[in-house]
């Protein structure tokens, strides 16, 4: 796959947002945050990103090393995606793949990360 645009949204829709990602890349993170989570994540860069609506009704869970903001919507729960950065220091963003409009993520082919071993 390479990078398309896609539309995304928490539950509610109260956090709406669109992202520039490749979706041939997806990671399943057993993690005891996104194992919970069910989380199917793709990755790009924070210019690939734009948050439309909701900055306002997002909280922030912050666990381990801090280095990865979870955020989610404060009214539905949800969380569509995660700022944080990469190994060299670039800001990133990882977005839960349930969340884009008309994908199916569990039908992607993914990779296995073992976020537990951290």
């Amino acid at each position: 796959m390479a990078i398309a645009h896609y539309h995304g949204s928490c539950q509610c829709g109260a956090v709406d947002f669109d992202i520039d990602v490749d979706l041939g890349h997806t990671v399943v993170c057993n993690c005891s945050r996104c194992r919970r989570l069910g989380a199917v994540l793709a990755f790009t860069s924070k210019q690939a990103f734009k948050l439309n609506a909701g900055e306002d009704n997002l909280g922030e869970y912050l666990f381990n090393k801090h280095a990865i903001h979870h955020l989610f919507c404060k009214t539905c729960g949800i969380q569509s995606f995660s700022l944080g950065t990469t190994p060299d220091g670039k800001e990133m963003v990882a977005v839960n793949v349930n969340c884009l409009d008309g994908v199916d993520a569990r039908a992607l082919p993914s990779q296995a990360f073992d976020g537990a071993s951290l």
